[in-house]
C-alpha cells in the first residue's frame, strides 16, 4: 500500500509544476482526541495504524513561523512555508534533508531561513555541536518533540489525531490535509474543529516553551 502520509513528489519540474500541492490544517489542545473520535466515523473512514515516532529535535526561531527545522533519525530537515490556502490552511515545502556531521554552507543556508545570524567557523558540525550553538544563541531554542500519531482518511482526505510531547510536555493535536482543498474543508468541519485557530507545530511548541 502507498504511504498516504508521504509528501508530494516529483521527478521532473515539469511534472512539480503539475502538481496541486497538499496543505495542512492542525489544531492543538487539550481534550481534542475525544471529539475527533466521536466524530471520524460521519463519512468513510479508513485507519491506518498507530505509530509512535522517533523523537525529534525541533529548532524554534524569535523571528519566524516558516521555517521547520527539525533533526529526526539522524537528517536534519527542512521544510518552508511557501503560501496558504483561501481557507487558511498551510502550505509548506520540503528544503532538503541534511546528514550529520553537516556542511558549513548547509548550516549557514538553513540559518538564513530561521532568520539568525551566527558565526560559524568550522567546516562541518555534528548534531550535539548545532544543538549547544542554537542552546547559547537568544533567538534560538531546541525542542524535543515526541508523536504518537493515529492517523486515518474520512473520504480520501488525510487525517490524524495524536498525542505530542513537547520537552515532556502533552498537547493533543488533530490535523487533516490534502491538495483537495474543497474536500478538505468539509472533513475539517465535520471532526468539529474548524472554529479553532490553524496552529503550526512551530506555534504550539512556542507557547508550551514559553517563547510567546
Amino acid at each position: 500500500m502507498a504511504d498516504v502520509f508521504a509528501k508530494n513528489v516529483a521527478t521532473s519540474a515539469e511534472q512539480a509544476a503539475k502538481i496541486v500541492p497538499r496543505a495542512e490544517f492542525r489544531v492543538f489542545g487539550q481534550g481534542l482526541i475525544e471529539g475527533v473520535k466521536q466524530k471520524m466515523w460521519n463519512g468513510k473512514t479508513v485507519l491506518f495504524q498507530a505509530r509512535k515516532m522517533p523523537a525529534e529535535t525541533y529548532f524554534l526561531s524569535r523571528h519566524t513561523n516558516e521555517a521547520n527545522v527539525k533533526v529526526r533519525d539522524g537528517l536534519l530537515d527542512i521544510k518552508t512555508k511557501v503560501g496558504e490556502t483561501p481557507e487558511g490552511y498551510e502550505i509548506f515545502q520540503p528544503r532538503g534533508k541534511f546528514q550529520f556531521p553537516v556542511k558549513q554552507a548547509e548550516l549557514a543556508t538553513i540559518l538564513s531561513n530561521l532568520k539568525v545570524e551566527m558565526t560559524l567557523t568550522q567546516e562541518t558540525y555534528t548534531f550535539d555541536e548545532f544543538v549547544a550553538l542554537a542552546r547559547q544563541h537568544a533567538d534560538l531554542v531546541p525542542v524535543v518533540v515526541e508523536k504518537m500519531r493515529y492517523g486515518f482518511t474520512i473520504d480520501g482526505i488525510i487525517c490524524e489525531y495524536a498525542q505530542v510531547y513537547f520537552n515532556g510536555a502533552m498537547v493533543e493535536s488533530a490535523c487533516c490535509e490534502s491538495e483537495n482543498y474543497d474536500g478538505m474543508r468539509q472533513v475539517v468541519e465535520a471532526l468539529g474543529i474548524a472554529a479553532l485557530p490553524n496552529t503550526n507545530y512551530l506555534k504550539a511548541a512556542k507557547r508550551v516553551v514559553g517563547m510567546v
